[in-house]
């Protein structure tokens, strides 16, 4: 909404003077910052949160902690070295003759995905060891819950067109646990919303202060919804720090579709109290609550495969780990003193508010000497993901947005070298689609020319004869295995650990059931990989063009998608597949049946799209079951059950009213003016 629109409302409600500091462009009094009802609000406690210069350098707040170069140099150097390795055998395979100019391109995309992957893969078997062997992973110790707690946590939780019963679902059930351990005191809860609309935000509003009443005596629920939703997410949480920030040693973020238990809460807040150097530590969520296909997949697929990916990360992070935005805890003044972000210059995709906030506000704690952790052995930390393939596109599309515009920051001067592998790592976990996709392209180049079905081309040097580029089969083939052995190697240390787990806990049928899950989510993965591919490589080349994402809401439950919608968002994917498929069976039969797995998904992405999006039935849900699906967490439980309570009761319509001057009683006792504001419509 922009300053006009509010000011439009200010003189209806509050006079000329507001309205001209509204145009004007002054910061407005608190009073004037929420369409939402300040009784619904504590007393402010302010801090100062300044943005930050990405080229200075700062004081580090605690000195640097040792140690840290092993694994890094274990993880880096061995993938330098498996790299290495792999190039020099291509390039074997290649230059049988002389290698030519679009050889040594292909050499080179090649290279550089193989480099990815194999740093992916070694830093999964390190994390591996720990976790076979019965040992923790975390960075930094985590007390049980029963121990004292002395500080007061804030609990965020961040909405943007949420379903509101869900979110009531999960505080009622958070609010439950922290009281039933005795802890309920020492937190606050906090509804941050974004959510654009005045009759939806009436609604919300509603269904919040209903929530507030009902937890009252147990723990304070706080409600405020923005006027204007500058910075996103970013800019939400960053409201609260500069308000209310002051009252809380450490605060909780939580997503739209996230849930933590009280015992992993009661043993964040402890740790952090036990370390004040620590500035944040980052839980591992369990995906949960799927029930589409897709959902299942993913789900099994993150916590088969994740602990080792996890492990290995913290392996070689250390302290100077990553944040992804949910189910962390901060330490507040930490976060409001060196994590505050600027816009970028220009405009977007690659300038304005930064999207994927949550690496830079890593990587700007650990430059001011906070130590950034992972604790993947709490247990009690979930999330969901979305239930179909095109809401999967969509989130994606704007998550490749974000991590492309970090690219502007590596080379900044005050930006430590471990923040410049994090970024770097994100920006690359887009682009090497990209990459792929080149060497895919310029691989079938390559195979049209082996069978002349190109004109051959000479070399700078002077000769009378073409160099017609050759390669030996044997050889290739023997990469090709090894390549994959590094690719599912990863699968196979997470079977390893889930056959580990399933025997260790007795159960029956765990090792098939294991067998048959690890096979079928490798078959759905290889096809859904060059779907993705190709909608990531479109990504990047609109990001690069200039083209911005926009802020799109997510849908978390109903992903269905009819068949004819499917095969029409997926025409382009199809007629590429059909193309490539005609031109390597014109060439040579053995070409099609190397380039199948590509191939066949690109075929059936319409097909997949639609079939992926549908609920799961017994056979699939059975074969990728979790521990988490077989035996739901107590936590997760008390929120669905919460959560369909509360479908129930908000079900009554909330009359709209009319955009005049009220006076309500606050629940301190204090008497305030409440100014209602229409919001504008969702910004895309």
């Amino acid at each position: 909404m922009d300053k006009s629109m509010i000011a439009d409302e200010l003189v209806r409600d509050n006079g000329r003077s507001a309205a001209g500091d509204a145009r004007l462009g002054r910061p407005l009094p608190l009073t004037y910052l929420d369409a939402s009802d300040p009784s619904l609000l504590p007393e402010g406690t302010p801090v100062d949160m300044p943005e930050q210069d990405f080229s200075a350098e700062v004081a580090r707040r605690w000195p640097r902690r040792r140690g840290p170069s092993i694994p890094r140099t274990a993880v880096f150097l061995g993938a330098g070295l498996m790299t290495a390795a792999f190039a020099h055998e291509l390039y074997g395979v290649l230059s049988s003759a002389q290698m030519t100019p679009l050889q040594l391109l292909f050499l080179v995309l090649s290279t550089m995905t193989f480099a990815w992957i194999s740093v992916g893969t070694l830093s999964t078997a390190l994390g591996f060891l720990p976790l076979f062997a019965g040992e923790k992973a975390d960075t930094i110790h985590i007390p049980d819950a029963d121990g004292p707690l002395d500080a007061r946590t804030a609990l965020l939780f961040p909405v943007y067109h949420e379903d509101p019963a869900r979110i009531a679902g999960t505080i009622s059930a958070v609010a439950d646990e922290l009281a039933s351990l005795g802890k309920a005191k020492h937190f606050d809860i906090f509804l941050l919303s974004d959510t654009r609309g005045a009759d939806e935000g009436m609604r919300e509003e509603a269904a919040y202060a209903q929530l507030a009443e009902r937890l009252s005596g147990r723990v304070n629920v706080y409600y405020r919804r923005r006027i204007e939703n500058t910075g996103r997410k970013a800019g939400n949480i960053k409201d609260w720090v500069e308000r209310f920030g002051g009252a809380y040693e450490t605060f909780v973020i939580f997503d739209g579709d996230s849930i933590m238990s009280g015992v992993a809460l009661v043993r964040l807040a402890r740790a952090m109290e036990a370390d004040p150097s620590a500035g944040l530590i980052q839980t591992v969520p369990r995906l949960i609550g799927g029930h589409t296909r897709l959902q299942k997949l993913m789900q099994f697929a993150a916590n088969i495969y994740g602990p080792s990916a996890a492990a290995g990360l913290a392996f070689w992070g250390r302290d100077q780990g990553n944040y992804w935005g949910h189910n962390a805890i901060i330490r507040t003044r930490a976060f409001a003193g060196s994590a505050g972000l600027p816009a970028l210059p220009g405009a977007a995709p690659f300038g304005g508010h930064i999207m994927s906030h949550d690496f830079v506000e890593a990587m700007l704690l650990s430059r001011a000497g906070w130590g950034v952790h992972m604790a993947p052995s709490i247990e009690g930390s979930f999330e969901s993901m979305p239930p179909g393939l095109t809401d999967l596109i969509v989130r994606d599309r704007r998550w490749s947005q974000g991590n492309l515009q970090h690219l502007a920051l590596i080379g900044k001067r005050g930006v430590p070298a471990m923040g410049r592998v994090h970024l770097t790592m994100g920006a690359l976990a887009y682009l090497v689609s990209a990459i792929w996709a080149g060497v895919l392209v310029v691989g079938l180049v390559l195979a049209l020319q082996g069978q002349q079905m190109l004109p051959s081309y000479f070399t700078d040097a002077k000769t009378l004869f073409p160099i017609w580029p050759v390669t030996d089969p044997g050889a290739a083939m023997r990469l090709f295995l090894a390549t994959m052995a590094v690719v599912l190697l990863p699968k196979a240390l997470g079977l390893a650990l889930e056959i580990k787990r399933a025997r260790m806990a007795r159960e029956r049928g765990g090792l098939p059931r294991a067998v048959a899950g690890v096979t079928t989510e490798t078959v759905f993965s290889m096809l859904l990989a060059p779907i993705m591919m190709m909608t990531q490589t479109a990504s990047v080349l609109q990001i690069l063009a200039g083209r911005d994402s926009g802020w799109k809401a997510q849908r978390r439950d109903d992903g269905a998608i009819g068949l004819v919608e499917s095969l029409r968002l997926h025409w382009v994917h199809m007629l590429v597949g059909a193309g490539v498929a005609y031109i390597c069976w014109s060439t040579s039969p053995g070409l099609l049946i190397w380039t199948a797995p590509v191939l066949l998904g690109l075929l059936l992405s319409g097909v997949l799209n639609w079939m992926t999006a549908q609920r799961a039935g017994p056979m699939f849900s059975m074969a990728l079951s979790t521990v988490e699906d077989r035996s739901p967490a107590p936590t997760v439980v008390r929120a669905n059950r919460h959560a369909d309570m509360w479908q129930g009761e908000l079900t009554q319509p909330v009359i709209a009213l009319p955009l005049v001057p009220a006076v309500k009683q606050n629940r301190a006792g204090r008497w305030q003016r409440r100014a209602v504001f229409a919001a504008s419509p969702p910004r895309e």
